[in-house]
């Protein structure tokens, strides 16, 4: 499991596309999809948080938050942009962080309610994914022909993502990190 910051250091460019898609509202949003008790699928709207610390979400007194004490795996995609049908993707497993000089630093610095029965989680990276669905100025992940440009970074020390839950991330080869910009099927 990698924090935000090996993952950042390891693909800054992936890592910044995906920072801005979360963050392109101003504060962070997008979609979290957490584990119920019973195994199924939870989806709720959160404000996650992106330093160069980590990627960190405040959660407050919810079914999401026991979803994340009970069962850390989630799964966090971006808020569509107006002008496009580009995503982000990073699934992982989160943990409440411990620190109380790190959750202060981050509460002030984001002006998280205090009043609010909040806690803060640490979110791991797995698996991050971008695809880019518009025409053009895409750089090396340029699209044509109606088809996503797709750029996938898998950990390099995290097991099987297929074994793990995340449909539609391609096997790991030989256990090693898989990269690359391709085209997705139609």
């Amino acid at each position: 499991m990698a924090s935000w910051s090996e993952f950042a250091a390891d693909e800054p460019r992936l890592a910044d596309a995906i920072r801005l898609l979360m963050q392109q509202y101003g504060p962070g949003f997008g979609y979290l999809a957490t584990v119920r008790a019973d195994g199924g699928p939870r989806v709720h709207p959160v404000s996650p948080v992106i330093t160069d610390e980590g990627l960190f979400c405040f959660v407050v007194d919810s079914p999401k938050r026991r979803d994340l004490e009970r069962d850390g795996r989630y799964a966090l995609h971006s808020f569509p942009p107006e002008e496009s049908d580009d995503e982000a993707y990073v699934a992982g497993h989160a943990r409440p962080v411990t620190d109380q000089a790190r959750v202060a630093r981050l509460a002030e610095s984001f002006r998280a309610e205090s009043r609010a029965d909040w806690r803060l989680f640490e979110f791991t990276v797995d698996v991050a994914m971008l695809a880019r669905h518009q025409r053009g100025g895409m750089g090396d992940l340029g699209v044509g022909h109606g088809r996503p440009a797709v750029q996938v970074w898998l950990d390099p020390r995290a097991s099987d993502p297929s074994a793990a839950g995340h449909p539609g991330v391609p096997e790991r080869r030989a256990g090693r990190r898989r990269h690359a910009a391709h085209r997705a099927a139609a």
